[in-house]
């Protein structure tokens, strides 16, 4: 199963892709794209009362839920976000404790885990070249972006192989032409968020780039 963790609808601030352009785009390319599901994770916010089941029969596609927040460690998506952890973070702040967040929304059953960590200011490699201690509890991280600039992810390899961390990928789509691009392949059927928690933790997954076969594409077009 393949699902893209990573993707901002119009409901995030600098993105202009609604979510259901979003699907029918998916459906459209399904030959290039083999993607299941989605994982809406829009910046610094949180909306209880979301629901897009009607949109998930009507195209076929899975949707889940999550949000990236901001750290003193650079930015951080959290899946199986509850109210507990809304009640426990404000997510509009610009400067959470990561360690906090990891270990809180862990306890909380949830996975918080470093977005684009090769990016300049807002990813995880640059804290630690600055001398930050090492978080804890760090179970996965985005190995894979698709709003990456060359040599970012490739920075990545080189923090999963010393700290062990299980790696997976997302599109970081805020355009309709970049879903699914990058995404993570599981080795479990995930039908909700928990299911998606548990894969996270026992590190049944990986990312897989489709990037290449989507530019070769347009240039035979």
């Amino acid at each position: 199963m393949i699902i893209d963790l990573h993707a901002h609808s119009d409901a995030s601030e600098d993105s202009r892709a609604p979510l259901e352009t979003y699907l029918k785009w998916l459906q459209r390319k399904r030959d290039l794209l083999p993607i299941d599901g989605i994982v809406l994770t829009e910046h610094r916010q949180w909306d209880p009362r979301a629901d897009y089941r009607a949109l998930e029969d009507q195209y076929g596609i899975l949707i889940l839920r999550g949000a990236e927040v901001e750290t003193d460690y650079g930015h951080v998506l959290i899946y199986g976000v509850s109210d507990e952890m809304t009640r426990r973070f404000d997510f509009a702040d610009v400067r959470l404790p990561a360690q906090d967040v990891i270990r809180e929304v862990s306890r909380m059953g949830g996975v918080a885990a470093p977005c684009h960590p090769g990016r300049p200011t807002i990813g995880l490699c640059e804290h630690y070249a600055a001398g930050k201690p090492p978080l804890e509890g760090v179970v996965a991280v985005e190995a894979l972006n698709g709003g990456s600039r060359r040599g970012e992810n490739e920075r990545v390899d080189d923090l999963i192989a010393r700290y062990g961390y299980g790696a997976f990928g997302g599109s970081d789509a805020h355009l309709v032409s970049l879903i699914g691009i990058c995404a993570t392949e599981l080795d479990d059927e995930i039908r909700t968020v928990e299911d998606l928690v548990t894969a996270l933790r026992r590190g049944r997954c990986r990312p897989v780039d489709f990037r290449e076969q989507v530019r070769a594409a347009r240039g035979a077009a």
